[in-house]
């Protein structure tokens, strides 16, 4: 499977890393908004981890873009600090799948990813 991780902090990104390649994902990032909708519009994923406090571009505009622009479904998980249920809220209307508030459990997020993916049918089980 593969994942694209939207997030500009270094830390949290390697620990992603750390996680989900032993795993089996196969993972690509990208460190600001506008660098991450570049690399979903040219890549072919099956999942995005988004940040929603990015440089250049926020993470609600960016999920916002994929879906109305780009006309992509590929599931989006918000993984962010913004935890106020109107945070969540406003992240589900802009297109996300699924929300996790930092800091996180790196086996929820995996469990998060596989649940996003088994409702889309991107992990190869029929919905």
């Amino acid at each position: 499977m593969r994942v694209l991780i939207v997030e500009d902090n270094p830390d949290i990104v390697a620990n992603l890393y750390a996680f989900l390649e032993p795993i089996g994902y196969t993972l690509d990032c990208a460190v600001s908004g506008f660098a991450g909708l570049a690399r979903a519009a040219e890549g072919d994923y099956d999942a995005i981890v988004l940040d929603l406090m990015l440089p250049g571009l926020d993470g609600l505009d960016l999920c916002r873009r994929l879906r109305k622009e780009l006309r992509q479904a590929t599931p989006v998980l918000m993984l962010t600090a913004r935890d106020t249920v109107r945070d969540k809220i406003e992240g589900f209307e802009s297109g996300a799948d699924d929300y996790l508030v930092k800091p996180f459990s790196p086996g929820e997020l995996a469990a998060r990813v596989r649940s996003v993916l088994r409702r889309t049918g991107a992990d190869g089980v029929p919905c």
